[in-house]
């Protein structure tokens, strides 16, 4: 899925790839509280290194059509992006994840590269159901789930350890007839 899509004026998604980790953790660094405040990935790419490899590991999960990571730039910038964080092709199913710097929020840009990724989970791969997961603390990325049309499935409480708290986890999902509807 080589591609540059236009999301907004002068905003684009792009594959992320291992040969982009210094700008990668250069935007993670800018980020790095803000994404952090419910997302571990954050945490994962803690200097140049680390980042190289996370942007590895999605490199060789794609290649296993496992998973996929692709970033958002706006104006040249990388600000983000949104990831396929797991796939299982046989079974029909997917979950989209996403991220983003402060200075890019309330653009709508996480809702479109989203829709774009899903799309194309459901009309090109044939994945039956897209799921979105996400601490109940995150009211923006829940946001993001009601504005793709995502049905809330149910919460599992308390079911991860974040930063020394237990958070709450709530499971979106969308199923391709709804989707083409």
């Amino acid at each position: 899925m080589m591609f540059v899509r236009s999301l907004a004026d002068g905003a684009e998604l792009r594959p992320l790839e291992p040969w982009q980790a210094e700008e990668f953790f250069a935007h993670i660094e800018r980020g790095r509280e803000f994404i952090a405040q419910h997302i571990a990935f954050a945490d994962k790419a803690k200097d140049l290194e680390s980042a190289r490899a996370l942007l590895q590991q999605y490199a060789d999960n794609t290649a296993r059509d496992t998973a996929r990571i692709y970033g958002i730039w706006l104006d040249e910038k990388l600000v983000g992006g949104v990831l396929f964080r797991a796939m299982d092709i046989p079974q029909g199913l997917a979950e989209v994840g996403c991220w983003l710097e402060p200075t890019a929020t309330g653009r709508g840009l996480i809702t479109r590269a989203s829709k774009i990724l899903i799309d194309w989970a459901i009309r090109e791969r044939g994945v039956y159901r897209v799921e979105w997961r996400v601490s109940s603390a995150n009211a923006p990325s829940i946001a993001v789930a009601r504005r793709l049309g995502m049905v809330k499935d149910g919460v599992l409480r308390k079911y991860f350890e974040y930063r020394g708290v237990r958070q709450d986890l709530e499971v979106w999902s969308v199923l391709a007839p709804e989707w083409e509807s």
